[in-house]
């Protein structure tokens, strides 16, 4: 880690970081990343990573300079991730870099890729480059959490979507909830959706509300995979949810000829081992992991939403609270009762937003992001 790093670091690197979620429909499975090519005062040129087997920040930087007719040697180079060091379906980033011959390279986190991990920084400061690093580094994991997650734990980060009264309850004792929240909360969580690279949920919502799941308020060429929690295969092929696009159906339940109807929907089901007679939910996160996939997105019911947290799964609560009591009804999570407070799981308020007539109220896992935060600036 870098000490006493110049104020306009820190700058220029939240100026790359807006450039970089200007891309989180974008990239997955590949992290958003940008990058700035600085001189003095002077922004000379500007990138972002394209869709996945497309150009890296870096090069798109190197390139808007080169149209440009700008020559960047002893220039300073702002990225917020370490450039890559090896090859995938792109040459590394790094190699570009060094032969532009910056003065200076400032990042905001390492590469969790253990084919990375400190190789690219090394090879930089070999060619005589000067690195600082860790500047923004807790902004910088925000814009990618799953990426990170995926590549140190081995797991998705998972997020759950939650329409609520202010007492709590995501629907009446009868099952009625359209609509809790407004027009403009259900739009705002279109964003989340966009931004996952799954979209998951119960067989019981499903059933209860045959949604579409899909992403109908922001425009991506990325729609998230829509994904179905159904531990005995009950789940109806003409659902609503299986609109052609791919999908996933975990299970614990073998029956070939219902997985061929699903198939023909596009529906993929995999078993998975169970858990207390439902899917191991742990397992199904492992699964996820080993497709590439980085954030997901919960949209259930209390006994599924209870369920992920008991099983540690839930990252961060994205809860939209409506300004109505509704008294008794179902809460927002089934969760077993505790016997202390202090066995609680701890979440923190990292956000609040009015979405008027609602609020939207972001809470992080404090365990989870801080595990986090912690390889990255111990250069796991």
């Amino acid at each position: 880690m870098t000490t006493n790093q110049p104020v306009c670091d820190e700058r220029w690197m939240r100026q790359a970081l807006q450039l970089a979620e200007s891309v989180l429909y974008v990239t997955a499975p590949n992290p958003r990343v940008a990058c700035l090519i600085v001189r003095g005062d002077q922004l000379l040129a500007s990138g972002a990573t394209q869709r996945a087997g497309g150009p890296h920040a870096e090069v798109m930087a190197l390139r808007q300079a080169a149209e440009r007719g700008i020559d960047v040697a002893g220039a300073t180079v702002y990225v917020t991730l370490e450039p890559c060091s090896h090859y995938g379906r792109t040459p590394p980033c790094v190699d570009a870099l060094i032969a532009a011959r910056p003065a200076r390279i400032v990042i905001a986190m390492s590469d969790p890729n253990p084919l990375v991990g400190g190789q690219g920084i090394a090879k930089l400061q070999a060619a005589g480059i000067a690195v600082a690093t860790d500047v923004c580094t807790e902004e910088a994991l925000a814009v990618n959490p799953g990426f990170v997650a995926r590549m140190t734990r081995k797991t998705p980060w998972a997020w759950l979507k939650l329409a609520a009264s202010l007492d709590g309850r995501i629907a009446l004792a009868n099952g009625q909830s359209q609509w809790i929240t407004g027009p403009a909360a259900r739009a705002d969580g279109h964003h989340w959706r966009a931004r996952s690279c799954v979209v998951l949920t119960g067989v019981g919502t499903v059933r209860a509300d045959d949604p579409q799941m899909n992403v109908r308020h922001v425009e991506t060429a990325r729609p998230p995979i829509k994904a179905i929690v159904d531990s005995r295969l009950q789940i109806d092929p003409q659902a609503r949810i299986f609109d052609g696009a791919p999908a996933w159906v975990f299970t614990c339940a073998a029956d070939p000829e219902k997985a061929q109807r699903l198939a023909d929907r596009n529906a993929q089901v995999i078993e998975l081992p169970a858990a207390n007679g439902r899917v191991d939910l742990n397992a199904m996160m492992r699964w996820m992991g080993e497709q590439d996939i980085n954030e997901v997105h919960v949209e259930a019911g209390a006994r599924l939403s209870g369920a992920l947290v008991q099983a540690q799964c839930a990252d961060e609560l994205l809860v939209y609270m409506a300004p109505m009591l509704l008294g008794d009804g179902i809460g927002m999570a089934h969760l077993e009762p505790l016997q202390r407070l202090a066995d609680a799981q701890p979440f923190e308020f990292i956000d609040t937003a009015s979405v008027a007539p609602d609020v939207r109220l972001r809470a992080r896992h404090i365990g989870h992001w801080k595990a986090l935060l912690q390889g990255l600036r111990h250069g796991n």
